[in-house]
C-alpha cells in the first residue's frame, strides 16, 4: 500500500476504526474536507484497502441531472453494493457542495439517500443535510517537517539541502512530491538538480485562476531598478522577509505564539510609471516565483458575494506554490469603508474585512498597487507589512532611465 505521512495516517486509523466498530446495518457517509484533493483520495484508497474494498471514482460533475438517469445510475450502483465488495468516492473538489439545493449538490443528495455501501464524499467545505448519516473529517496537507521527510525519502542520497528549501516554499502533498523527485532525477543533468526540482515544483503548482488572473513575464532583475536607496532596501526586505518566512515563523517558533498576521503584504504607492510593476517583477525574478497581476474587472462583481467567492478562488489556488499577488490599481477594492447603513454599505465593508482575513492568512506575498494612496482605507495600511512610496524620478534619475532603454545592439 501507498505510504500515507503521519498525520494521515492517524486519521486513516481513526477512519478504519470507526467503520469496523459502527452499529447499524449501512455505512454512515465520510466527508473528507480539505482543499488537497490528492490527498484526500490517497486516504480513500488507504481505507478501502484496509476493509478489503474496490474503490470507485465518480466526480459529481458527472452526475444525470434529469431524475429517471439518475435513477438508473442508483440502482445500478445498489446492484454493484450487493455482488462485489465496492465503495465509491465521490469527487467534489471542482464544484460548490456547501450552497443551495440546486445543480450538482441537489443531485448529490439524490444519489446519496438511494445510493448503497459505503460511500465517500470529497470536498473543499462539508456539504450541508447529505440526507443520510454522516461522519466529517479534515484531511490536511503534510506538514512542513513532513513533506521535508518525503523530500528526502524520494531523493536519497542526492537530497542534500533540497527538502528543507522545497518544503518551506511550496505546500504539496505526497504524490505531487514522488512525481516531481522522479522527473527530476531522471531528466539530463545539464541543470543543477536544485534547479530542475525548483522549475518542476513551480510547473506543479502553477495556480489555475480561470481567467481571474494573469502571470507576467519576468524580465526585470536589481540593476534594472531606479529608485532612490530608501525604496530599494524596502523592496529588498520584502525579498528577505519571504524568502526567510519558514526559518523565521517555523523554526524560530513564532507560529507558536501568532496564530494571525504571520501573511507577508505590502502597498505601492505611486503615480503611473514610476515603476510599481517593474519592482514586482524584480522581486518575483529575484525569489523565482510565479507573478500573477489579478485582473479586477473579472474578480469584482455587482451581486452579493460574488467578489468574495472570486477573491477566495484567487488565494486558494496560489497558496500552493506560494505565488506573489499583484492587485493593480487596488484602491477600486480596498477603497475606504462606509460609515452609512444602507444594505449595500454594509456588503462592501463585509468586503473589505474579507479581504483582510485572507491577507493575512495567505503564506505567500500580496502586493496592492494604487495610483492614489488617500484613497486605500486606513485599516489596511495599519495591517500591512510594508508601504512603499514610489516617488516620481528625479532629474538624474530620468537619465538613468533614457540610458537603460535602448539595447546596447542598436546602432
Amino acid at each position: 500500500p501507498t505510504p500515507l505521512p503521519p498525520s494521515q495516517e492517524a486519521v486513516l486509523e481513526r477512519l478504519s476504526d470507526t467503520l469496523r466498530h459502527g452499529h447499524g446495518a449501512a455505512p454512515p457517509l465520510l466527508q473528507l474536507l480539505g482543499s488537497d484533493g490528492a490527498s484526500q483520495q490517497l486516504v480513500a484508497q488507504r481505507l478501502a484497502q484496509d476493509l478489503g474494498l474496490w474503490l470507485y471514482r465518480l466526480p459529481v460533475e458527472q452526475l444525470p441531472a434529469q431524475a429517471a438517469e439518475l435513477e438508473t445510475l442508483v440502482r445500478l450502483w445498489q446492484r454493484e453494493t450487493v455482488l462485489l465488495p465496492v465503495a465509491l468516492l465521490l469527487d467534489g473538489q471542482a464544484v460548490e457542495l456547501a450552497g443551495a439545493g440546486d445543480g450538482a449538490a441537489a443531485a448529490v443528495r439524490r444519489f446519496l439517500a438511494r445510493g448503497g455501501g459505503l460511500t465517500i464524499l470529497c470536498g473543499r467545505e462539508a456539504m450541508p443535510d447529505p440526507g443520510r448519516p454522516s461522519v466529517l473529517v479534515d484531511i490536511a496537507r503534510p506538514s512542513t517537517a513532513e513533506q521535508e521527510e518525503i523530500w528526502r525519502e524520494a531523493l536519497g542520497e542526492q537530497a542534500g539541502s533540497n527538502p528543507s528549501k522545497l518544503a518551506a516554499q511550496f505546500a504539496l502533498n505526497a504524490p505531487a512530491i514522488r512525481e516531481i523527485a522522479a522527473r527530476a532525477l531522471a531528466e539530463p543533468p545539464e541543470t543543477p538538480l536544485a534547479e530542475r526540482l525548483w522549475d518542476g515544483c513551480l510547473h506543479h503548482s502553477r495556480p489555475q485562476f480561470d481567467g481571474l488572473a494573469q502571470r507576467l513575464e519576468l524580465k526585470a532583475g536589481w540593476g534594472d531598478l531606479v529608485l532612490p536607496e530608501a525604496q530599494e532596501t524596502l523592496l529588498r526586505q520584502i525579498a528577505d522577509q519571504v524568502r526567510m518566512r519558514h526559518r523565521v515563523v517555523q523554526e524560530w517558533g513564532f507560529a507558536e505564539r501568532l496564530n494571525r498576521g504571520l501573511g507577508i503584504s505590502a502597498l505601492f504607492a505611486g503615480d503611473s510609471g514610476t515603476g510599481k510593476t517593474m519592482a514586482a517583477e524584480v522581486i518575483a525574478n529575484d525569489l523565482r516565483l510565479d507573478l500573477y497581476r489579478i485582473d479586477l474587472s473579472a474578480v469584482m462583481n455587482k451581486y452579493i458575494g460574488e467578489t468574495e467567492k472570486n477573491l477566495r478562488r484567487v488565494f486558494d489556488a496560489a497558496e500552493d506554490g506560494r505565488a506573489i499577488l499583484f492587485f493593480d490599481e487596488a484602491d477600486a477594492l480596498f477603497s475606504r469603508r462606509g460609515e452609512g447603513g444602507d444594505n449595500l454599505q454594509h456588503f462592501a465593508n463585509l468586503q473589505i474585512d474579507y479581504l483582510l482575513q485572507r491577507m493575512e492568512a495567505f503564506a505567500g506575498l500580496a502586493i496592492l498597487a494604487t495610483n492614489l494612496r488617500s484613497s486605500i482605507d486606513p485599516a489596511f495600511e495599519r495591517r500591512l507589512r510594508f508601504i512603499v512610496n514610489f516617488p516620481f524620478p528625479s532629474l538624474a534619475d530620468r537619465e538613468r532611465i533614457w540610458r537603460g532603454v535602448f539595447p546596447a545592439q542598436m546602432p
